[in-house]
């Protein structure tokens, strides 16, 4: 049985509880301030109780990455497979734009949970079950997380957000463009990214419509 920790007020600690927070620990500096001592500031406990509950960072790395892949709704095989790929795609980028540390490790542990093999087993389920034989499940499940893990991990690294932030930087950049020097970059500029309404994340949906698109090219004709 676990041993309580601390004050009677706060909160007895649990595997749960420490990886949550180191989850907490990662939104807030990323990775890289992720480390034992950290762990047990956020939790307010001393560095040898965090080892009570986990053995290493590696397990943490482990732990943590479940915990995202468990905010990531599931499609439903035997659905309409588009629709469900679709739901999957856009709370993977939701889930991703809170946790954007998350995104190089999301494939990366070799002990992965339980809410991480769900997630894969669900996703192949859907590919399966509207047709796709068992290599272009394979082909439809790497090209679709090449295209959401990039795009999250794009969005994560523009140095804006919304359209205002765009325009800001896009006009910012014109001034570079004035010798005449860059026609195309200034043509894109001038006449789409500094237009009214413009948002970076639209493209999402643009993009993994091709992708949906060029994948069920390869599902069997319906007899």
């Amino acid at each position: 049985m676990p041993r309580s920790q601390g004050s009677g007020d706060r909160p007895q600690l649990s595997r749960e509880r420490v990886l949550r927070a180191a989850v907490a620990v990662a939104d807030g500096g990323g990775l890289g301030g992720l480390t034992i001592r950290s762990l047990a500031t956020q939790l307010d406990v001393k560095p040898m109780s965090v080892y009570y509950y986990v053995a290493n960072k590696n397990e943490i790395l482990d732990g943590i990455v479940d915990l995202v892949f468990a905010e990531i709704e599931l499609p439903a095989p035997g659905g309409d497979w588009r629709a469900e790929i679709t739901k999957r795609a856009q709370s993977a980028r939701k889930v991703l734009r809170q946790h954007p540390w998350a995104i190089a490790l999301m494939e990366s542990r070799t002990n992965p949970g339980a809410a991480t093999l769900r997630h894969h087993d669900a996703n192949v389920g859907t590919f399966r079950a509207a047709g796709f034989s068992v290599p272009m499940t394979a082909h439809a499940y790497a090209l679709l997380d090449a295209f959401v893990y990039g795009f999250a991990l794009q969005e994560s690294s523009l140095p804006f957000e919304g359209s205002e932030g765009a325009a800001e930087v896009a006009g910012a950049m014109m001034e570079q463009f004035s010798s005449g020097q860059y026609p195309h970059l200034t043509e894109l500029a001038v006449e789409h990214v500094l237009q009214p309404g413009y948002v970076f994340g639209d493209e999402f949906d643009f993009g993994l419509t091709l992708v949906l698109d060029g994948l069920a090219r390869f599902l069997p004709p319906i007899s």
